[in-house]
């Protein structure tokens, strides 16, 4: 009787007792096997650049490289993983930027072990597991047609502040200082806008800013 492969995991959390009770919960289980441990995102790409897991758990705010920037990163170098964000946010600012970056599944913390653990399994199948009540938000926000909408309005609260000080005339720092936050994080948002909006530059994105009345 041949032995079933484990499914290997990679679990990314700046939060040392997250990482303890993870790895606690899933070394019990037959199955998986945790590979590796990373504290931050840039140890996180780092890891699974050298691991190649079957799936990363993903923690979203860290700091330096936040959940988002790595799962990107993750998912250039490792094709083949899947990652499933494991977080305490729901806001719209990081939940549709990270779905947008590739994650397959996304989870609270306050899930139960075996659901976690469930999701792990899923994700290895091809099966994405949402959260309940990030389903619902992604079925209000894709439930009106998109021509119905407006642009701008598939922009997260920290793209729609990003825009209004672009609009401003601000520089990426300028912005990143204002906001208290990284220039790496400003750039990001600028990218993610400027596709939303399908615009080329910034100048453009100023210029529809001021004709949605989206500036002062």
């Amino acid at each position: 009787m041949e032995t079933e492969e484990l499914i290997t995991v990679l679990l990314v959390d700046d939060h040392e007792m997250v990482r303890i009770g993870l790895a606690a919960v899933l070394d019990t289980e037959d199955d998986i096997e945790v590979i590796g441990e990373a504290s931050s995102g840039q140890e996180g790409v780092r890891l699974a650049q050298q691991y190649k897991p079957d799936v990363v758990l993903m923690d979203l705010v860290m700091d330096g490289m936040d959940g988002i920037e790595a799962t990107r990163e993750v998912l250039k170098i490792c094709p083949e993983s899947k990652v499933i964000v494991l977080t305490s946010y729901l806001d719209d600012e990081k939940m549709y930027p990270v779905i947008e970056a590739g994650a397959f599944s996304y989870l609270l913390k306050t899930s139960r072990a075996n659901e976690v653990a469930d999701a792990i399994r899923a994700a290895v199948r091809g099966q994405s597991v949402l959260e309940s009540q990030v389903a619902a938000k992604m079925m209000n926000r894709f439930r009106t047609p998109a021509a119905a909408r407006a642009l701008h309005e598939d922009l997260t609260d920290r793209e729609m502040e990003v825009l209004r000080l672009l609009a401003q005339g601000k520089s990426n720092q300028e912005i990143a200082d204002e906001l208290i936050i990284g220039i790496k994080t400003v750039k990001f948002h600028v990218t993610n806008l400027l596709s939303k909006l399908d615009v080329e530059d910034r100048t453009q994105a100023a210029i529809y800013a001021y004709k949605n009345g989206l500036a002062e």
